[in-house]
């Protein structure tokens, strides 16, 4: 069974950054097997929607309202997600999840206070 796990959310001030991780674990020998790995988030009272993904191959996909200030970068051999997210604000308050297949994470609270 795998799980992923979520880490590195907090709270900060606009104009901030953080790094998000998603490290999977169980039976997994490396996150080769799941192919693409996405960070979706929701904020309240809104549904919930896709951050970024990444492919086994490199290739990346970002919401608009992100691009430019987020950058999503896997380590198969770490089985780990990173999602680095710079000049937050407001409207980036959410709970941020680590998502591949089936598979969700637990979720991780990330605040931008103004």
């Amino acid at each position: 069974q795998v799980q992923l796990v979520e880490s590195g959310g907090g709270l900060v001030q606009a104009g901030g950054s953080l790094r998000l991780s998603c490290a999977a674990s169980g039976s997994i020998f490396s996150l080769i097997s799941l192919n693409v790995m996405g960070w979706y988030r929701q904020a309240p009272g809104k549904q919930r929607e896709l951050v970024a993904s990444i492919s086994n191959g490199g290739t990346t996909t970002y919401a608009d309202s992100v691009k430019g200030r987020f950058t999503i970068s896997r380590d198969n051999a770490k089985k780990t997600v990173y999602l680095q997210m710079n000049s937050l604000n407001a409207e980036d308050t959410a709970v941020y999840y680590c998502h591949s297949s089936v598979l969700w994470g637990q979720g991780t609270q990330v605040t931008v206070s103004s």
